[in-house]
């Protein structure tokens, strides 16, 4: 059996597979998010590890952990661990959504000589959230701590030092940082050594890099004990969260399209080349399954949902029921859904913006349905972007979000696609379980994701033209009302 742990922004899940793709045990256990208003978003990595024990223990609960054979782990992507000299956690650990390091974004593209001489360089240009930007952050704001760095890891890779205590990367979660080169996968000195100087301080700081088809080691003795594994049990590379899920729903070769609808929303797809061309939307990213991962994420997703149903008093129960209650277009209700500011289109700025009130749209159920149609319209948009995005004849759809059968019925709706879903929502998990067993048989990763990721036909769903219709209306007042307020 194998073991997928995902590590995200709300909690950390975790899947027991045995070798035919059976689920046999889960785990789940959740965790704050620190929050400031000046767009600081962080975590104490110490939760992230307490809760990956916590999970994994729960997801063991009635299975031999000595069948264990391997495990791998999918994280957060972008988020900042910096160890000191005796590997110890130095602060805060600084999100993927954290727009705080906005300017030092901006301040590294210039630095580099502008964002063409970046993808030049690299064959991406950061982003705010990007890793990169909360090193110049912290070198700019807590010198001290700055000082302090002997070690630079993501979030999957600090939960990879805690079970085997060597700290290493792989190319798909590395290529998210914004000082790797997603065409020769190495990092980027030169880039690293515009924040420090020319000292060599960040580079040194870096892990060794891994296939994503190698394994990180075995479990150390006191997680085998405190798991029940045997400490024969591999850990392989894992990778960040969008890759791993790409896994997890058999997104490993040309002509799929991934959606996933959580607390933020990405769209991607396989790609056996790097992206021919740059576009400022896409994430040139690798994957981490030997290929690339042209992605489009949006910052905002589930999270506004979750909030907008907390402010009128409703649950996720209701989403259903708001949105049969409404039609398509929310009786022209139109609502930016930039509460984090945004990635996509790049407004680490942003806010959230309602327009179109009337007498008869002021309701409960026209505010969930504008903020699932706000949502969904963004990360709409960012399907167009990706190169697969404009010939792909079905959406993978997952998250929170693919679990509500009238929002699964809206994106086949809005984008004229089929769309289905896979019978195992936690993707990421799943994924991770997928590449462990990979790595421990030696077997080829796309026949046992096709073995081992099924898809469920009653969640399959057809688009209807006229509702097609209907959110098209919608869509080009999202994209006006966008174009009135930032431009874009």
């Amino acid at each position: 059996m194998y073991l997928g742990i995902d590590c995200g922004t709300q909690g950390t899940k975790a899947v027991v597979m045995d070798a035919g793709g059976a689920i046999r045990g889960r785990g789940h256990a959740s965790y704050p998010l620190l929050e400031s208003p000046n767009g600081a978003r962080e975590q104490k990595p110490c939760w992230w590890v307490e809760a990956m024990f916590v999970a994994a223990t729960e997801a063991l609960r009635d299975v031999d952990g000595n069948s264990i054979r391997g495990m791998a782990v999918s994280g957060q992507q972008h988020g900042l661990v910096v160890l000191d000299e005796q590997a110890r956690v130095i602060r805060d650990a600084k999100l993927w959504n954290d727009t705080e390091t906005a300017s030092q974004n901006l301040e590294i593209i210039e630095r580099s000589g502008g964002a063409d001489q970046l993808y030049k360089e690299m064959g991406i240009v950061p982003l705010t959230g990007y890793t990169v930007s909360k090193l110049l952050w912290i070198a700019e704001k807590e010198p001290e701590n700055f000082r302090r760095v002997r070690n630079i890891l993501l979030p999957h890779e600090y939960l990879n030092y805690v079970l085997t205590g060597r700290m290493c990367s792989e190319y798909g979660d590395a290529s998210g940082t914004g000082y790797f080169d997603v065409r020769s996968r190495t990092w980027n000195r030169a880039l690293l050594n515009r924040i420090d100087g020319g000292s060599d301080h960040l580079y040194r700081a870096l892990p060794e890099l891994l296939h994503s088809g190698d394994a990180v080691g075995t479990v150390l003795p006191d997680v085998a004990s405190r798991l029940g594994l045997s400490r024969d049990c591999l850990v392989a590379a894992g990778g960040g969260d969008n890759m791993m899920a790409a896994i997890g729903t058999a997104n490993v070769t040309e002509g799929k399209v991934t959606m996933s609808l959580g607390t933020s929303s990405t769209v991607y797809a396989y790609s056996g080349m790097p992206m021919p061309y740059r576009d400022e939307a896409v994430a040139p990213f690798c994957s981490s399954s030997g290929g690339w991962l042209p992605l489009v994420c949006t910052m905002n997703a589930t999270n506004v949902v979750m909030q907008i149903l907390e402010l009128v008093g409703r649950s996720v129960d209701d989403v259903d029921i708001a949105l049969k209650a409404t039609k398509p277009g929310a009786d022209g209700l139109t609502f930016l859904t930039f509460l984090n500011g945004e990635r996509t289109p790049d407004l680490p700025r942003g806010s959230g913006s309602i327009f179109g009130l009337t007498t008869t749209n002021t309701s409960q159920f026209h505010l969930i349905r504008a903020a699932i149609e706000g949502v969904s319209f963004g990360v709409l948009d960012g399907l167009g972007k990706i190169p697969a995005g404009n010939s792909c004849d079905e959406i993978i759809l997952v998250g929170g979000g693919a679990k509500s059968e009238r929002w699964r019925q809206l994106i086949a709706d809005a984008s004229g696609i089929q769309v289905c879903s896979p019978a195992e929502e936690e993707a990421g998990a799943l994924g991770a379980a997928i590449q462990a067993m990979h790595v421990d048989t030696g077997e080829n990763l796309e026949e046992i994701a096709a073995h081992c990721v099924q898809f469920e036909n009653a969640k399959t769903v057809q688009p209807d033209p006229v509702a097609g219709e209907q959110y098209l209306a919608a869509r080009k007042r999202y994209l006006d009302f966008r174009g009135m307020v930032y431009g874009v």
